[in-house]
């Protein structure tokens, strides 16, 4: 179990949303915060009322995810857990997403995981310990409508997330994957409105505060799936189980969906 009573932790994507109530709350159960964000000014103000290290700039890029472990390094000594929550979500739509939207999302939402990892995995193989978390969003473990870059990106960051606690979990390394449906964060409720908007908040838009104190659980209790909706799990088993039969009642949602947007337009 960990004990975060002095555990040095990264997380990305702090300034604000979920990012910066995980460090809250890991704060208040005694870590020593390295906070993370290319939003320089919020996240200044989250380091300041936490007392935690600010370290602005990109971390999905190769050299930016490797500036912001140095830095935290530095500060930490050690990096005890890393919570990989910076996301993004780009373009809408198969036409309204851009080649640009695609590769984006796929730095953030992916490669920011896989490059951070890189760097850590040898060193926590070589101590025995480390912990890894990734938010994923419901998204990934089940779909989107509406927003295909969002939706396939996520599924890779929990895929990634399975694949590294498959491969190193009896090597000391423990992985988690937060995956919440609606969070009243400034993505929510993401592309479209009406029946889509519906749907992402049918089992209640949580505060991101339910999502911190949800991984701290779930970490407490050493499990992967991170799941401040804990629908979701019957969910994602439903689809695994009644594969056609779920991809039919998304069918159906997204019928719904369009015939809202026809009316709007009309």
């Amino acid at each position: 179990m960990q004990d975060w009573q002095g555990a040095g932790v990264v997380v990305t994507g702090a300034a604000r949303g979920i990012g910066a109530a995980i460090a809250e709350r890991l704060q208040a159960e005694g870590a020593r915060l390295v906070v993370a964000d290319v939003l320089a000014e919020p996240l200044q103000q989250v380091a300041d009322r936490l007392g935690a290290h600010p370290v602005a700039g990109d971390a999905a890029s190769p050299e930016g995810v490797r500036a912001l472990v140095d830095a935290a390094t530095d500060h930490l000594g050690e990096i005890d857990v890393w919570v990989g929550n910076a996301g993004i979500a780009r373009g809408e739509g198969l036409a309204g997403s851009s080649e640009q939207d695609w590769a984006d999302s796929w730095q953030v939402n992916v490669m920011a995981h896989v490059r951070a990892a890189e760097l850590l995995v040898p060193r926590w193989l070589e101590r025995g310990s480390g912990r890894f978390v990734v938010t994923a969003s419901a998204a990934g473990l089940l779909t989107i409508l509406g927003q295909p870059t969002y939706a396939v990106t996520k599924h890779g960051a929990e895929a990634f997330a399975e694949w590294l606690a498959a491969t190193y979990g009896h090597r000391g390394i423990a992985v988690h994957a937060i995956c919440p449906q609606g969070v009243l964060t400034d993505m929510y409720p993401g592309p479209g409105d009406g029946e889509l908007a519906d749907v992402i908040g049918h089992d209640g838009a949580l505060q991101p505060a339910d999502v911190a104190e949800a991984l701290v659980r779930t970490v407490e209790a050493e499990e992967f799936l991170v799941l401040p909706h804990p629908e979701v799990k019957d969910y994602f088993a439903f689809r695994g189980a009644q594969t056609d039969k779920w991809l039919r009642g998304m069918q159906r949602l997204q019928q719904r969906v369009d015939q809202t947007a026809h009316k709007l337009v009309e």
